[in-house]
């Protein structure tokens, strides 16, 4: 069994600072979503053994915010920034852990997250992802290689909206 916490990072910073898309960091709301996911990823007792991460500053700081353990395996790669699925897939059948958090952005995200399930769950905004939205998904599978579209099963769906934490 393999489980998959796919997560889009937190809502981010558009007032202007860094040039580049990549460089953009999370805004203060961001910053607050992020730490009431890490407390949500917590409290479920969800604890990734690696994480692959978009190497955009808004992923990482997301990443960061989420408080997980420093000896954390973390891969930071360019090959999640503004992904496609196919490219997202690509790189979890790469991932060697039992349960790896993949942090990424829109609309790769929403659209590996629809296509890796067998059936998505009924919660309103999982068809839009929204910036911090985090799917918890469980595969039959012995290794990340053998992951087919289709296969999953949804164990969880969040978004920061439904965190007291993160409004607060």
């Amino acid at each position: 069994m393999k489980r998959l916490i796919l997560m889009r990072h937190a809502k981010s910073d558009w007032s202007g600072g860094p040039n580049s898309d990549h460089e953009r960091p999370l805004n203060k709301r961001g910053r607050r979503s992020s730490a009431a996911l890490g407390d949500w990823l917590r409290e479920q007792e969800l604890e990734p053994d690696q994480v692959l991460c978009s190497s955009a500053i808004r992923t990482h700081e997301t990443l960061l915010r989420l408080s997980l353990p420093e000896d954390l395996p973390v891969t930071l790669t360019r090959d999640l920034y503004l992904a496609e699925p196919e490219e997202m897939l690509a790189v979890l059948r790469s991932a060697t852990g039992d349960c790896v958090l993949m942090l990424a952005h829109n609309p790769g995200s929403s659209i590996t997250a629809r296509r890796l399930l067998a059936q998505v769950p009924e919660h309103p905004r999982f068809s839009a992802y929204p910036t911090g939205a985090t799917l918890v998904a469980d595969f039959d599978i012995d290794k990340w290689q053998d992951l087919r579209w289709g296969s999953g099963v949804c164990c969880d769906f969040v978004v920061p909206r439904d965190l007291p934490a993160a409004d607060s």
